[in-house]
């Protein structure tokens, strides 16, 4: 292996002029060096030693020093292509000790495959060191900007892009994750958002500074924080920018507002207070002096105090006696004041403090008088536990002459708590207010008089000297509240208990039911029972309230004999009563209960020669240990049993169960939904043919009503069609049927020149609607569809339950031209003489009966329909049979000689697109 120096590195198989010249390009002060591969032959340039530090006659040394600094390179150049280029920086220590960066420059160079690298190489020390001091300011300066108190951030097109610590602290973030990114006005009071991009925009420059500014930040928290804000124009990334240095200047608001506060409280405390010279001559008179001693601040500055104060007063003397004195002084108008003197020692002169006493000096003479007078009673006890005095009240209220107090304990006479526990004496107010300095009442106790008589008191007990160190002196005051407390006591009954049953009430059902449910040791299950009289409206209504109200005080008396004493009863409201059962052990103990309680109930009530009978609904409720509900959950829960109860034919009860309040539930949410439809546009209208059995033609359609719920889907309209009739809603949906269905028909029959009529429902609820009339009439009008084409039907049990109101309201609309049906013809039981009374045009058969038609185990339907269809047509009514689902029905009904007919077999209910534009397909 060879290694030398030369002038030139080209005579040893030379790759060519174009290698040393693409390196020499890139290095400059730079030797150049070369490495065989194979044979470790390693040349090098005169200028290389000098580059490691080393004489030019140590060839082993400068070799072994090569060898070593572009190692990683011949390891590369060995697993690379020819003509590969490689670029290293390396790190040189020189027998001197002094380190060297030196960077290789090199490409490899062979026929076909690597034989050696050729390279330069360029000392890079000074740039390694500009580069070092580079990063060493700027790690100095990211260090400052790291542990700076002042809040420092930059923001890049409105978002942050930094926040040190200091701001991470102000805003209250978790993370600075949280804040870079957002915009800075999210971190700035809307009021100071325009002044803020108003600064910004001004600085144009780089390095152009704003004006220290007072901002309001507003922190993650929601809070806020207020600070002093520098923006400076800088660039971050290359691109223009904001830095930000913020300083809390809370603090120092905080010290000039105490500074104000004390200036302010200088000029505004009651006490005079007076500056002056060592020499006695006033520096300052606040105006309190003025007020006290008449003389202004103009007057009184430079003249001696005494002068001034109406007596000597000498601030050295009161300093040596302690710097308090009481002292008698005379204002300007001569009048003579108690004013006890604070003198302190201050800047080479004296502050006096000088407090006018005259009016609390005034007030002592007049406190006994006071405290003789009161209707009160009050009671010092000195620091030895003794009674020092009473006043008059105190010795009216005990029952005891003052002789017989003073001097001895408070414990002459017993307290009592309002358990009726007696109150041990370290627990009197007195005693502890004496133990521990501090005041303590209102308590209520009732103390028991010489006389053997009780009084109840409302004591409170503080020290006489709050500043005292215990035991101390206390003073003991009591008001005498024996009358209101039985006023209370009565109060507090009649606000817990029913008036006219002397029942529980509502709310104190409730708080035994939730102190029950909240005691951790209870047992068994508690059990509510929530009773509704059954029809007690007609008692009310037939026999008067007065007949009521005392069938109600009876229930209530007869209630409360069937259950245990630790049982309550309580009356909710009308005729509704809750009997609450504590620790039931059982379903058979509750049934046991019910067939009692109903047993006792419905024993007849004799009143002013009438014997009555009362039945109940009743929803029962059980709540075992653990139960989460709370007693208003509980009275909720029964409510809705009793009324499953009611619903299923009264006389009976019901337990509850989740499902039945999920169904009451939901059709409580359905009634709240159904009230947002209307306005929302989700009620829509469906229309059936029906058509003519002889002709086969579609002479009307029915609008049915369909509802689309945004999240529930298509609701039947068997679910909330009785929840609108159970309300006021149905009116309401009603008139939106009529006049959306009235509309469609009358520009359907302009528009494709047909005579099909319309036929929309009326509920029972709309009857009694004294609006309807006009309605139809208005509807009419408006939408200018021909009266005779609408026919309005109304049920047969609506007409059952008011024949006499219906017949005049259908009079009214018949009178209008429009026809009249009456539906679901023989499920009401309606009479004939009803029928014949009634204006009507047309009878619907119901679908149960038109259900029968040609079943073999229905041969009583045809019967029935063929009385049903001479009828009809003897009273000169149109015919119609609804639910028509087959071709045998269609069949009988036509022999049988009905008129008309509607159902499946003819066609669903569709939209009005659906039935009015159907779409013709091809080949159809």
């Amino acid at each position: 292996m060879e290694a030398h120096a030369q002038r030139s590195l080209l005579t040893v198989r030379d790759p060519g002029i174009d290698v040393l010249t693409d390196l020499a390009l890139s290095a400059s002060a730079s030797a150049m060096w070369r490495v065989e591969l194979d044979e470790r032959t390693v040349t090098w340039a005169p200028e290389f030693p000098r580059m490691l530090g080393l004489p030019a006659t140590a060839e082993q040394d400068i070799r072994r020093g090569l060898l070593q600094l572009v190692e990683p390179m011949t390891v590369a150049a060995r697993n690379c292509p020819v003509w590969q280029d490689f670029d290293l920086e390396q790190r040189h220590q020189t027998p001197e000790g002094d380190a060297k960066w030196i960077r290789f420059l090199a490409r490899s160079y062979g026929n076909g495959k690597t034989e050696g690298l050729l390279g330069i190489a360029s000392d890079v020390t000074e740039r390694h060191g500009s580069e070092q001091a580079l990063n060493d300011l700027a790690d100095r300066y990211r260090l400052l900007v790291d542990l700076s108190p002042d809040a420092i951030c930059v923001h890049e097109a409105g978002k942050l892009v930094y926040v040190n610590p200091a701001a991470l602290r102000f805003s209250g973030a978790p993370a600075a994750e949280h804040l870079l990114g957002r915009p800075i006005t999210d971190f700035v009071d809307a009021g100071s958002v325009p002044e803020m991009l108003s600064r910004i925009s001004s600085l144009t420059e780089p390095g152009a500074t704003s004006d220290p500014t007072e901002v309001t930040l507003r922190r993650w928290d929601g809070g806020s924080l207020l600070v002093e804000s520098v923006s400076v124009r800088t660039t971050w990334q290359g691109r223009p920018a904001f830095q930000v240095i913020m300083r809390d200047i809370t603090a120092q608001k905080a010290a000039e507002s105490a500074l104000r506060y004390q200036a302010a409280l200088v000029s505004h405390v009651s006490d005079a207070i007076i500056g002056t010279a060592a020499d006695g001559t006033v520096t300052s008179w606040n105006p309190a002096a003025e007020a006290v001693y008449g003389h202004a601040e103009a007057d009184a500055m430079g003249r001696p105090v005494g002068d001034l104060v109406g007596a000597p007063l000498d601030p050295a003397h009161i300093l040596a006696q302690g710097g308090v004195v009481d002292a008698v002084h005379r204002s300007a108008a001569g009048a003579t004041l108690a004013i006890r003197v604070s003198a302190a020692a201050m800047d080479g002169g004296y502050v006096l403090l000088c407090a006018d006493e005259t009016p609390r000096r005034r007030a002592e003479r007049r406190y006994s008088t006071v405290v003789a007078a009161l209707d009160e009673g009050v009671v010092v006890v000195g620091a030895d536990g003794r009674v020092e005095s009473a006043n008059p009240a105190a010795q009216r209220i005990l029952g005891l002459p003052a002789s017989r107090m003073v001097g001895c304990a408070p414990t002459l006479l017993p307290l009592y708590d309002e358990s009726g526990t007696c109150v041990p004496p370290s627990e009197y107010p007195s005693a502890k207010t004496r133990r521990t300095g501090r005041p303590h009442g209102p308590i209520v106790v009732r103390v028991q008089r010489p006389d053997g008589r009780s009084a109840w008191l409302s004591i409170s007990c503080r020290p006489l000297d709050p500043e005292a160190t215990p035991p101390s002196t206390v003073v003991t005051s009591f008001t005498d509240i024996t009358e209101r407390r039985a006023i209370g006591e009565r109060l507090e009954h009649d606000a817990t208990h029913d008036p006219l049953t002397g029942l529980a009430n509502r709310t104190l059902v409730l708080r035994r039911l939730d102190a029950a449910l909240g005691d951790p040791r209870r047992s068994g299950m508690i059990c509510v029972l929530f009773i509704d009289l059954d029809k007690f409206k007609v008692i009310n209504d037939s026999l008067g309230h007065g007949i009521g109200d005392k069938v109600l005080r009876i229930v209530g008396q007869r209630l409360r004999y069937c259950v245990r004493t630790s049982d309550l009863v309580g009356r909710l409201g009308g005729d509704e009563f809750a009997v609450v059962a504590f620790g039931t052990r059982g379903v058979e103990e509750i049934q046991a209960l019910m067939a009692h309680l109903r047993d006792t109930l419905t024993q007849p009530i004799t009143l002013d020669g009438r014997r009555l009978h009362v039945d109940s609904s009743t929803g029962i409720v059980t709540a075992g240990p653990g139960d989460e509900r709370s007693a208003e959950d509980l009275i909720r829960d029964a409510d809705v049993a009793m009324y499953q109860a009611k619903t299923r034919g009264r006389g009976r009860y019901e337990f509850f169960d989740v499902e039945l309040r999920q169904r009451i539930q939901r059709e409580l949410r359905l009634e709240q939904d159904l009230r947002e439809a209307l306005r929302d546009g989700q009620l829509w209208v469906a229309y059936q043919p029906v058509v003519d059995l002889r002709s086969g033609r579609t002479v009307a359609v029915e609008g049915l009503m369909r509802w689309q719920h945004p999240t529930q889907g298509a609701v039947p309209p068997g679910e909330f069609i009785p929840l609108a009739e159970e309300s006021d809603l149905i009116n309401h949906v009603g008139d939106y049927m009529l006049r959306t269905t009235t509309a469609e028909i009358a520009a359907r029959r302009r528009r494709n020149g047909i005579d099909t009529r319309l036929t929309v429902n009326l509920s029972a609820r709309q009857l009694d609607d004294a609006t309807l009339v006009d309605t139809v009439r208005e509807t009419l009008r408006t939408t200018g569809l021909d009266p005779g084409a609408l026919c309005l039907e109304i049920t047969e049990s609506a007409l059952v339950r008011e024949p006499d109101a219906a017949a005049e309201v259908l009079t009214q609309l018949r009178a209008l031209g429009v026809r009249l049906a009456i539906d679901d013809f023989g499920t009401g039981y309606s009479s004939l003489a009803q029928l014949w009374r009634l204006p009507l045009d047309t009878l619907k058969i119901d679908r149960s009966f038109v259900a029968g038609l040609g079943a073999d185990d229905h041969k009583d339907a045809e019967a029935i329909v063929t009385s049903i269809v001479r009828m009809a047509h003897a009273l000169g009514l149109t015919v119609i049979a609804e639910g028509v689902e087959h071709e045998r029905q269609v069949t009988i009904l036509r022999e049988l000689g009905c008129d008309q007919a509607q159902g499946y077999y003819f066609g669903k209910p569709v939209s009005r697109e659906e039935l009015f534009d159907p779409v013709v397909h091809p080949g159809r």
